[in-house]
Order: C-alpha cells, then sequence, then structure tokens
C-alpha cells in the first residue's frame, strides 16, 4: 500500500502535483485547484500539530474508521465534507498566488516527512495515529485531491 514514507510514491505524488494548474478543472467536490493546494497545505499544518482542529464526530468506532479509511484497498468516497479549519470557504488559508502556494504545500510534504518525521498527537476524526498512518494518510489524502483534478 502506497504511502509518503516511500520515497518512490512520495516521488509520485509529487510529479503527480505538478500537473495541478489554476485552471485545472474538479472531477467532483466544489474546490477549485488553487482552494485544493491550500486545502492539502491546511491538511499538513493540521497533521503536524501546528493547526489546531477540534475533535470530529464520527460515525463508528476511531480504531475502526481509521482502518476502513486508512488500509482498505477502496478509494475515498467523493462528498465527504471536510472541517472548518482545512476547509477554504470557511476557516481555511485563503488562496493567494498559485506557485508560492504550491511551493509552500511541497515545503509541507517534505517537513512531514522528513526523519524523524513530524506528527500530531491525535487527528480529529481518527485519534491517536502511529507514524506508519500518518504517512498513509497523507499519502490517501493528497491522492484523493489529485484524482479530483485529473492528476
Amino acid at each position: 500500500m502506497k504511502t509518503l514514507s516511500n520515497a518512490a510514491d512520495k516521488a509520485e505524488i509529487l510529479s503527480r502535483l505538478g500537473r495541478i494548474q489554476p485552471n485545472s478543472q474538479r472531477r467532483w467536490g466544489r474546490m477549485s485547484a488553487h482552494g485544493m493546494i491550500c486545502h492539502l497545505s491546511d491538511g499538513f499544518r493540521l497533521y503536524m500539530g501546528d493547526l489546531p482542529a477540534k475533535p470530529a464526530a464520527v460515525p463508528m468506532p476511531r480504531v475502526l474508521l481509521t482502518l476502513v479509511a486508512l488500509w482498505a484497498p477502496l478509494p475515498w468516497p467523493h462528498g465527504f465534507r471536510t472541517m472548518p479549519e482545512i476547509d477554504q470557504e470557511a476557516a481555511g488559508t485563503k488562496p493567494t498566488e498559485f506557485s508560492a502556494d504550491v511551493a509552500e504545500l511541497r515545503r509541507l510534504i517534505e517537513a512531514f516527512t522528513a526523519r524523524p518525521g513530524r506528527f500530531s498527537s491525535t487527528h480529529p476524526h481518527f485519534g491517536p495515529l502511529t507514524e506508519k498512518d500518518w504517512m498513509r494518510l497523507g499519502y490517501l489524502h493528497v491522492n484523493h485531491h489529485l484524482r479530483q483534478f485529473g492528476a
């Protein structure tokens, strides 16, 4: 299973990120390509504990949610509402200049994957995660949104 701890998987994500343009069209959802870049950056800030978020209500035990969301061999569903802290239509970081925002996302991915990795103590939906879980989550979240924009 792909994860940001694998150098080839990380390189694949960074390459695909290079295919996103300000005018890239979404296949589903509401966010723009530029908003998606800022959303992903906010996600990594949250993962590293730099952006606080309130615990979210979840429909099942967090352990089961983590197992299914991170380790079941299924693509993430479309239409899952994000938390306001990383929603660009709510409290998330607003897009400014596209190339600068992409560079910031790349910097955050590098910081997140540096050894030793920087991880928050807990995730608002999943609760406490292992380093392996965090690295899988980082890959899956970026992959989900790159697929959203055809990259």
